[in-house]
């Protein structure tokens, strides 16, 4: 495979992805140790412990190597998140929960379904952002963003243009508030298939917040 030093000048950069697992990080840790799978530090080791490597593997452009940890990383906080929703949910009937912390609870984990996704769409898209880079474009993509659209004599056409993190925040956001992917028409099944877990996940929230807010369970 060729190397990524040519592009890396140029290449994603890989700082927003970084903050966006470190506010994970510290969102598990704002959680209740009865809704976190073992003691409150476990997942935010588990994120260190992985995105260490993770970070290392692209340095030394070890391909494989980061393109694994990167998606353990990944299986690692949306199992996490899963669970934590699943206890959460158990736990209404018996109102384990005083009213502001199911309320925080509930926003950190729905808050965290945005990021873990924002993730797995920057990270699967068009092969990931380590062969995106490689190409040098932004080809085969799950996504059609709508810069993507434009005629190229349109005055809003730009040829150079490539989704970054941040892009990806933004359609995990809507895919969390609308359910849908608004403005971005998905072209794969795994997109397709990750998007629907995402909706289930944040539907379960809003359903905890709703329900409690009106004193149904």
């Amino acid at each position: 495979m060729p190397k990524a030093s040519s592009a890396s000048g140029r290449g994603e950069p890989r700082w927003p992805a970084i903050l966006a697992l470190a506010a994970l990080a510290g969102l598990y840790e704002s959680l209740p140790e009865r809704l976190t799978p073992g003691p409150s530090w476990m997942v935010p080791a588990a994120i260190a412990v992985l995105l260490i490597p993770t970070i290392a593997s692209r340095r030394k452009q070890m391909h494989t190597t980061y393109f694994a940890l990167g998606f353990a990383l990944n299986l690692t906080i949306t199992a996490a998140v899963i669970w934590s929703l699943s206890v959460l949910i158990a736990g209404l009937p018996t109102k384990r929960e005083a009213p502001t912390e199911l309320l925080r609870s509930a926003v950190a984990l729905w808050v965290s379904n945005v990021l873990v996704f924002a993730s797995w769409y920057w990270r699967l898209d068009a092969g990931g952002p380590l062969r995106r880079e490689l190409r040098g474009a932004h080809t085969k993509g799950a996504f059609l963003f709508p810069q993507m659209m434009f005629p190229p004599d349109s005055p809003l056409a730009d040829a150079g243009w490539k989704p970054g993190f941040v892009d990806y925040l933004f359609l995990a956001f809507n895919t969390s508030t609308a359910f849908s992917p608004t403005d971005v028409p998905v072209l794969s099944r795994w997109a397709k298939l990750l998007m629907m877990v995402q909706s289930c996940v944040s539907l379960g929230t809003i359903a905890i917040l709703a329900a409690r807010a009106i004193n149904i369970l």
